[in-house]
Parts: C-alpha cells; sequence; structure tokens
C-alpha cells in the first residue's frame, strides 16, 4: 500500500535537541542552587500519569 500524503520536511530531532539544550544552558549560566531549583520549578512539564 503506497501513501498518499508525503511529509515535506523531515524533522531534524537532534537539531532541536541542541537547540533546547544551548537555551537551558543560558537560562542557568551564573545561577546558584536556590536560584536552580527555583528555574526547575517554574519550567517544570506538567506530565500527569496514564492509568
Amino acid at each position: 500500500m503506497k501513501r498518499k500524503n508525503k511529509i515535506s520536511e523531515k524533522f531534524d530531532t537532534v537539531k532541536t535537541f541542541r537547540a533546547i539544550k544551548d537555551k537551558i544552558s543560558k537560562d542557568i549560566q551564573g545561577m546558584n542552587y536556590e536560584q536552580f531549583k527555583a528555574y526547575l520549578a517554574k519550567t517544570k512539564l506538567n506530565v500527569r500519569k496514564i492509568s
């Protein structure tokens, strides 16, 4: 069975992951432990458990 709809652009996972890591690195640069904990609490993902 051939696929009718082709994806025109490929998602570059490595490029995206590196960009995210670079952003986080710049955000936390120079923070002390308490500031880092606050940053993590503020930017934490809202992940719900699936039962």
